[in-house]
């Protein structure tokens, strides 16, 4: 390439490449500072994040919850109240200020009172707070757990009131329950479709229609049988998953990866007709 010059050449000297390094390190170094520099100019965005010296509203967003544990005589009503930050912002959150259970039992009031204060401490702190979630759900009551509403296990009454956390820390958006797919959502429902029809199939063997001649006296005796369930008490228990309405076979035993009574024995496998979890992969 052929460059002309017009001026008159007063003196020259060799461009070696330690010369061009020291030139290119100079031009990085000086976009730097001017990217540096244009940042520090732009305005940056007052964002107020959750810390102990927040003071408390005057009115605050709440929400209640409801446990009927075979635990305790009467209900328990959780309410955990909110703050709302950066409100009319494009950074506005909603984060957990305070706890309050309430009941009319007096039994678990020393304890509760203690819990739902340093929860409450917690929470004002800010920061991370999911982790109380798995810290509470551990917790097992050497007494034994029970089964609350849609079959799902609790090992303690402090396990519930984790889970109830948990639920809240999902409606505000701090947790994120990973969905399942559609693959997966299509496999358990072909698993709980063969798992309906093999057990009608069963009881359409087990019940054979009845001879002519024998007419009448299955009549009675189907009326007697209604009589005597009528006057019984029911033996079966009902479950039914909260919040989806699917309902499992009284014989499903309990999922160790959900904890709700939904394992059924399918082809010789366990396998779970509400998470899919099945062990043999």
């Amino acid at each position: 390439m052929a460059v002309k010059i017009d001026k008159k050449i007063k003196g020259y000297s060799v461009l070696t490449p330690e010369d061009k390094a020291r030139e290119s390190a100079a031009v990085v170094q000086a976009e730097s500072i001017s990217r540096a520099k244009a940042e520090a100019e732009l305005p940056v965005a007052d964002i107020i994040h959750m810390h102990e010296r927040i003071e408390r509203p005057e009115v605050l967003i709440g929400s209640t919850y409801k446990i009927k544990s075979p635990l305790v005589e009467h209900a328990m009503y959780v309410t955990i109240n909110d703050i709302v930050l950066n409100a009319g912002t494009e950074h506005e959150l909603r984060r957990p200020f305070e706890i309050f259970v309430n009941s009319k039992s007096m039994e678990h009031f020393q304890w509760i009172v203690a819990l739902t204060r340093i929860m409450s401490a917690v929470f004002r702190k800010g920061g991370d707070v999911t982790f109380l979630v798995d810290e509470m759900k551990a917790v097992f009551d050497p007494r034994g757990g029970y089964f609350k509403a849609g079959g799902v296990y609790m090992p303690s009454l402090v396990a519930e009131l984790g889970a109830i956390v948990e639920e809240h820390l999902k409606s505000i958006g701090m947790i994120h329950d990973p969905e399942m797919s559609a693959h997966q959502r299509a496999i358990l429902a072909e698993k709980r479709a063969q798992y309906e029809n093999r057990a009608k199939k069963k009881s359409d063997v087990n019940s054979p229609s009845p001879s002519p001649a024998s007419a009448g006296e299955g009549a009675r005796r189907a009326d007697e049988g209604a009589l005597r369930a009528a006057n019984e008490p029911a033996s079966h228990e009902d479950i039914a998953v909260t919040g989806d309405g699917t309902s499992f076979p009284p014989s499903a035993t309990l999922c160790h990866k959900c904890n709700t009574k939904a394992l059924v024995i399918m082809d010789g496998c366990a396998t779970c007709l509400n998470c899919g979890y099945s062990k043999c992969g």
